[in-house]
């Protein structure tokens, strides 16, 4: 009977000076079991245009399984996922109907908007149509735009998934240059290129701004996609393309290994500070 006194007595001892230790191991083990619900808004370069294999059911939004928004979704580091991004989108569309896949359970999401408000589909077929000096008039114009107008309608975007989303941690994603510099096969001379490289420039400082302003994260992928460009011995972008739609977006490489790494490391850190 001693020995059982005994015996209970050291057991209770023993979880007692274990439980501060597997308190907090429990804890964690339960934040990482918090369900992630993400939302993927945006545009062309969001949905995968240029990758060239999209779910017949996403239509004229041309949504690819191999997309950033549906590989994060895939390698479970979400749980659920509602992928309303669409080839054209411009920032009314996603005011007017994007936003609507937003609730107060939205855990993260991810943006990109602005470059077709700003024009840039025409002045890529201006540059690749014209000469020197018309493809610098077109950029000046788009630049213009993305500095005096874009400004504004960022903020009504972003002031509109900040109140549909309370709770969401929001990434504003920006934009890869397109082009490599130097010798290349192409229509656009080496000015052209340097040119639409500024306007990419132009349009993700005025995004990273915004993002800013609104209380979001900003993910810069230039470095990502360095070296890869148009041009580039490996390029992660497509030159002019068949269907024409494709031209000039990012492939399914420049998705997983561009844009992907930023979403994921964003997610990560958003995990991290609320732990």
């Amino acid at each position: 009977m001693r020995k059982s006194v005994l015996s209970n007595r050291c057991s209770a001892v023993l979880a007692a000076a274990l439980l501060p230790v597997l308190a907090p191991a429990a804890s964690a083990a339960t934040d990482r079991a918090d369900p992630v619900e993400y939302v993927a808004l945006g545009d062309s370069y969001a949905s995968g245009v240029g990758i060239g294999n999209y779910t017949p059911e996403s239509g004229d939004c041309l949504r690819s399984p191999q997309a950033y928004p549906r590989l994060l979704a895939d390698r479970g580091t979400v749980d659920s996922l509602d992928f309303v991004a669409c080839a054209g989108a411009e920032t009314p569309d996603v005011l007017n109907g994007q936003v609507t896949a937003l609730s107060s359970s939205t855990d993260m999401v991810t943006v990109s908007i602005g470059g077709n408000d700003a024009g840039f589909v025409d002045v890529i077929t201006t540059c690749n149509t014209g000469g020197d000096q018309t493809c610098d008039d077109a950029v000046t114009e788009a630049e213009n735009y993305a500095t005096q107008q874009l400004p504004a309608e960022l903020a009504e975007t972003y002031d509109a998934i900040a109140a549909a989303a309370p709770r969401a941690q929001v990434a504003a994603v920006g934009y890869p240059r397109l082009f490599e510099l130097g010798s290349c096969l192409s229509l656009l001379s080496e000015f052209e290129r340097g040119r639409l490289n500024d306007a990419a420039d132009t349009l993700d400082s005025v995004i990273a701004e915004q993002a800013a302003a609104a209380g979001f994260s900003f993910l810069d992928v230039r470095d990502n996609f360095s070296g890869h460009g148009v041009c580039g011995a490996q390029p992660w972008i497509n030159g002019l393309s068949y269907p024409v739609e494709e031209s000039f977006h990012p492939d399914a490489a420049g998705h997983e290994q561009g844009f992907l790494p930023d979403v994921s490391g964003f997610l990560s850190t958003q995990r991290l500070s609320a732990s």
